[in-house]
């Protein structure tokens, strides 16, 4: 994907500044961004004085960002400099099946304990969402991948456990520079916004088994369906990369 997508910050910072905390979580954060939405291609060098001239900032917050990014998994060293993290298949295989365990896990917790009820304020905005994206849908675009992690995390926040929450952001997350080559079609757009409607309405409703088998479903019911999709998402990545 074109680098070039890239929005610097609107004001740039000082280049002469000495470092600040602030400063650097700015440079951090614009640059995981950056790096998660697909803005870098799977075989561009993030280069400190290309982004550092991007960001008007001196090279040092950049160095100390590309160490974070490094930490957290989501680029890794190769020759000649980091490079956005590619899963490779086996590695693919293993996220999903994570991401499924801790999807799933949301509701079983409910179905489990009677008591464990999911909050209906989070179920009813998140359902308002989608009901206006199935009123207008979206074109197809990768960028839709960001629309579905919310759909997952506001899913998973409503069922009351927030460390659950956290490790489903963070196994989305490593995935999605793959998964956002899923959403290409108009008619897997509308299926996904489908879905979403179906599972939180059931959810709503009280319908938690119902709602457990059409989330399970939704992100694999079988661990062939699931090396299936991501071995469908590295091909449509690879694809789209040759294009570039």
């Amino acid at each position: 994907m074109d680098s070039k997508l890239y929005t610097q910050p609107d004001t740039p910072l000082d280049p002469a500044a000495t470092p600040t905390p602030s400063l650097r979580e700015t440079v951090y954060a614009q640059l995981r961004t950056a790096v998660l939405d697909g803005e870098f291609g799977p075989r561009e060098r993030l280069a400190e004085m290309r982004l550092a001239a991007r960001f008007g900032v001196s090279r040092t917050p950049v160095r100390e960002a590309l160490a974070r990014l490094l930490a957290d998994g989501l680029i890794e060293r190769g020759d000649g400099g980091f490079f956005v993290t590619i899963p490779n298949l086996t590695q693919l295989k293993d996220f999903y099946e994570l991401r499924v365990t801790l999807e799933l896990r949301g509701i079983a917790r409910s179905i489990e304990d009677p008591a464990v009820r999911h909050d209906p304020t989070v179920i009813a905005a998140e359902l308002e969402r989608w009901y206006a994206m199935r009123e207008n849908p979206p074109e197809p675009d990768p960028r839709f991948v960001v629309q579905d992690e919310l759909f997952h995390a506001e899913l998973s926040r409503a069922s009351g456990n927030p460390a659950l929450t956290d490790a489903l952001v963070t196994v989305s997350e490593r995935i999605r520079r793959v998964r956002m080559y899923d959403f290409l079609t108009r008619d897997r757009v509308e299926t996904t916004i489908a879905e979403h409607i179906e599972i939180m309405e059931l959810v709503r409703d009280g319908r938690l088994d119902e709602g457990y088998r059409a989330l399970h479903a939704h992100v694999g019911d079988s661990m062939a369906v699931v090396l299936e999709r991501a071995q469908r998402a590295m091909t449509q990545m690879a694809l789209h990369a040759h294009r570039l």
